[in-house]
């Protein structure tokens, strides 16, 4: 059912064009990422099974894989003709026609398509954007009834601003298997992004099968034992098979191999990789361990050797990325052996010797015909001689290290390219990162990124998507026995759409790049994604205008998924599938009384449209705990439990402070606080009472830490319920 009504929408607009004449009208091009250039002529071309392709043999696993994708929902099985100029459908690569590498030229006109490509990443992309101006069904894996595959005749020129658009996936914290990351490498090949950073390596996993030590997998790969074992790794055969996958994507994966920090996983393998030789676990939950790699034994050097000799021979990338970030050097300030090499090499602080583990395997990767990557610290703790790459994670402006240094870089701040953070601060936004703030989709499409030029610092940007936040699924476990994905659709939930704003960043220049062009783009995306069986934080509805009129707050709203709905309430209560749906403006009496979601389907929706409480007023009550309404407080005499989990922060007298903010009056009585299900106090009436302030004191005396705090509290409604308020809390002695 998903995308029906966005197909008939579609077929509507094509067929009112038809019967009028003027078939330029039809669909304009909205593609993500915008192309360079776009001359959209008037008619369509209408595909068919009786069509034929043509391909040169540089492209011809790219032709497969157009072939792979069009036959579920369409049908067509195209045969090959004998010559490209009897084609109706010709992929070639020619790089004197297009000189920028990764770029395509395609035409649309009313008898062909042809998509002729630098390499065969051009031709690729060419594809991309091909299927884009197809109805989203293209993407479907059944054959679709009823749709006209319909392309408008167009002239598009494009190519990437930036060799290096990449995402980063953390496996190593939370294990995803084969066939996700080669779901994941789809997703970014659709939006034209050309680098996979293969988080193989952590202190809760290592996910890499090395020959030479076998224990790295049998032992570092997982935590827990017999029925709560959890992790899992990729053989040598399931890494050939994604990268195989990947090179017909035009996607390039780049290991991690982590090291000095980050890599308790092999510690627990082989002890004697520490300076301890301590023996530990691998972690059920994230934390990042003190333990590193000592640099003061030829035998971790041994180790590296052969454990990136394997990687090196198995990735066939120019890259390899050695992670080296948040280190912290107390185990080498302590271990003799590394004040050794300190010595010996002249080293004036501890955090040089990072700087000359880089510089060792930095050579070694130069023999192996291998570039170093890593994070920023690689270039920050001691001087690095072998040019390197770091990615920024910290700030836009820290590529000037690199400059400095004569290093290159790549942007990939937390700020604005960190995925597991949330997009908002919405109530019921699901759990992730918490200590950077929400980075909604405008704050990701917004970072500044200057164009590329073959002298740049900056080769490109890179998402970030980290899995501590569910390590070992705590939260999200998948249940085998239930065919359960859901930590995947956690994963995409927080990647979807800002992995598209990524994308864009990295391929459009600035000249091209508009936010507003991008959210109107982005609308008719969210089908596409259904059909790939993607999930994706659904956008909550657009304010086109809020404004007041005749003492109400009248609302006008857009829906910013094609051809979703928009349901709404008015009464502060959350709205759901059986909610009012909205059909033209609403008015209320106060804003906070609206809410409203975008529904793709009953099991689909978004956070509502919000809008949090101005407590400034209320200042001098303390910190907001709950809000009273109709709904919550039933007329009538009755109680009302809420929770208060984090505002009681210790032993001493606290005051509660129920203040009414309109409606009728309510009687309150007796107040109990509790401790989970345990009586702490029981207030049998206010100390204070005021027409619409009413507040008890008690004494905590059992305050703990992590464990949730209730209160319970008698209210007379009287007959009618319509009385609204705040409850807040303020600690006043210790």
């Amino acid at each position: 059912m998903i995308g029906r009504m966005r197909e008939f929408l579609r077929l509507v607009t094509f067929a009112i064009a038809l019967s009028f004449g003027f078939c330029a009208v039809a669909q304009p091009v909205a593609v993500i990422p915008q192309p360079a250039r776009v001359e959209q002529h008037a008619g369509v071309l209408k595909l068919h099974a009786g069509m034929t392709m043509a391909s040169d043999a540089a492209c011809e696993p790219q032709a497969r894989y157009l072939r792979e994708v069009l036959f579920p929902s369409t049908g067509f099985c195209w045969k090959s003709a004998e010559k490209k100029s009897r084609a109706d459908v010709v992929l070639e690569v020619d790089a004197a026609r297009v000189p920028e590498a990764e770029g395509y030229r395609l035409t649309v006109d009313g008898k062909r398509v042809t998509i002729c490509g630098h390499d065969a990443g051009g031709v690729f992309y060419g594809i991309q954007t091909f299927l884009q101006l197809l109805p989203p069904a293209v993407h479907g894996t059944a054959l679709q009834q009823g749709v006209e595959w319909l392309v408008p005749q167009v002239e598009i020129s494009d190519a990437p601003d930036h060799p290096w658009r990449g995402m980063m996936l953390d496996v190593a914290r939370y294990f995803y298997d084969k066939e996700f990351v080669k779901h994941y490498i789809d997703m970014m090949a659709m939006y034209k992004m050309n680098k996979l950073q293969f988080h193989l390596i952590d202190d809760s996993g290592w996910r890499l099968e090395i020959k030479k030590y076998p224990r790295l997998t049998e032992v570092g790969a997982w935590a827990g034992q017999n029925e709560n074992r959890l992790g899992g790794y990729y053989s040598q055969d399931d890494i050939r098979e994604i990268i195989a996958y990947a090179a017909v994507r035009n996607v390039e994966i780049i290991p991690e191999i982590e090291f000095p920090a980050h890599m308790l996983s092999a510690v627990v393998a082989y002890p004697w990789l520490s300076c301890t030789g301590k023996q530990h676990e691998v972690p059920r939950q994230h934390f990042i361990s003190r333990d590193l790699l000592c640099v003061g034994k030829e035998t971790s050097y041994e180790f590296l050797a052969d454990v990136l000799e394997e990687t090196a021979d198995l990735f066939p990338s120019e890259y390899i990325n050695i992670g080296g970030d948040e280190a912290v050097y107390d185990r080498w300030k302590e271990c003799p052996l590394c004040q050794q090499v300190m010595q010996r090499e002249g080293l004036k602080q501890v955090s040089d010797l990072q700087g000359y583990l880089t510089n060792v395997v930095a050579d070694m990767m130069k023999q192996k015909g291998k570039t170093v990557v890593g994070w920023e610290e690689i270039i920050m703790r001691g001087k690095v001689s072998q040019p390197v790459v770091a990615l920024i994670w910290h700030q836009v402006n820290d590529t000037i290290q690199a400059t400095q240094s004569g290093h290159k870089a790549i942007l990939a701040p937390a700020t604005n390219l960190y995925l597991d953070f949330p997009e908002s601060r919405t109530p019921g936004e699901i759990k992730a990162a918490t200590w950077m703030p929400p980075i909604s989709l405008e704050k990701c499409y917004s970072m500044p990124v200057n164009d590329y030029s073959p002298a740049s610092t900056v080769l490109g940007v890179q998402g970030c998507f980290w899995s501590d936040q569910f390590i070992h699924g705590t939260v999200l476990q998948e249940l085998s026995l239930l065919n359960e994905n859901r930590s995947e659709k956690y994963a995409e939930y927080l990647t979807f759409p800002r992995l598209l704003a990524v994308a864009e960043l990295g391929w459009c220049r600035n000249a091209v790049r508009d936010w507003e062009s991008f959210r109107s783009r982005l609308g008719s995306q969210y089908a596409r994604l259904d059909h790939k069986d993607c999930n994706y934080r659904v956008p909550e509805p657009e304010i086109v205008s809020m404004k007041e009129v005749g003492g109400k707050v009248r609302f006008e709203l857009a829906s910013p998924v094609e051809g979703a709905t928009i349901r709404y309430t008015t009464d502060g209560s959350w709205p759901h599938s059986h909610s009012a749906v909205y059909t033209s403006p609403v008015e209320v009496d106060v804003k906070t009384d609206f809410r409203a979601i975008t529904e793709v389907d009953s099991r689909h929706f978004s956070l509502p449209l919000y809008f949090a409480p101005d407590f400034s007023a209320f200042q001098q009550y303390g910190a907001f705990v709950a809000e009273w309404k109709p709904l919550v407080l039933a007329s009538g005499t009755g109680k009302w439990r809420f929770e208060a989990t984090g505002k009681m922060v210790g032993n001493g007298t606290y005051e509660v402070t129920f203040v009414r903010t309109r409606g009728t009056a309510v009687k309150w009585g007796q107040l109990v606080q509790y401790k989970r299900d345990e009586t702490l106090a029981e207030i049998p009436a206010p100390t204070v009472v005021a027409p619409d302030v009413v507040t008890y004191r008690l004494t905590q005396t059992a305050f703990e830490a992590g464990v949730p705090f209730f209160f319970e509290v008698e209210a007379d409604c009287g007959a009618t319920s319509d009385s609204h308020g705040y409850v807040f809390v303020r600690k006043v002695e210790e």
